[in-house]
């Protein structure tokens, strides 16, 4: 794949998996949408939405509290293996639940998803500082 761009594959994915760490070590991965800030292409916004769960206290959150260590993985399957490619992004999160980067980050992902037109978007936000970006394509 000649150009390959990771960040630009990764920011118009439309979903990541999170992997976050548990108290007892163990990795947690959960798929998520998201949108990467447009003016920090280092930032990366989740959120918890109104989509239905068996609790708002996810295990994400709870993860993160105890360590924000997180990385998210977006790839790119297809029959044509010469297609492939994969990026992740390794970094810090936060937790928000007000504020400016709740603000930014639900005009992001209302932008990048028009599900969001019609699904609540009112959860705490997921901000990742990313720190280290990997990436892989064929």
């Amino acid at each position: 794949m000649v150009g390959f761009d990771a960040k630009a594959s990764f920011a118009e994915s439309p979903v990541a998996r999170l992997a976050t760490i548990t108290p007892a070590g163990l990795p947690h991965l959960v798929p998520v949408v998201f949108a990467v800030a447009g003016d920090s292409p280092d930032l990366v916004y989740t959120a918890v939405d109104a989509k239905p769960k068996t609790t708002r206290r996810l295990r994400r959150l709870a993860n993160i509290a105890h360590d924000p260590h997180v990385s998210l993985l977006v790839d790119h399957y297809a029959d044509d293996w010469t297609r492939l490619w994969w990026v992740r992004a390794d970094g810090a999160a936060t937790v928000h639940t007000e504020g400016p980067a709740m603000e930014s980050a639900y005009r992001l992902l209302r932008a990048k998803y028009p599900q969001y037109q019609s699904v609540s978007l009112d959860g705490p936000v997921i901000a990742v500082a990313v720190r280290r970006w990997s990436s892989w394509h064929a």
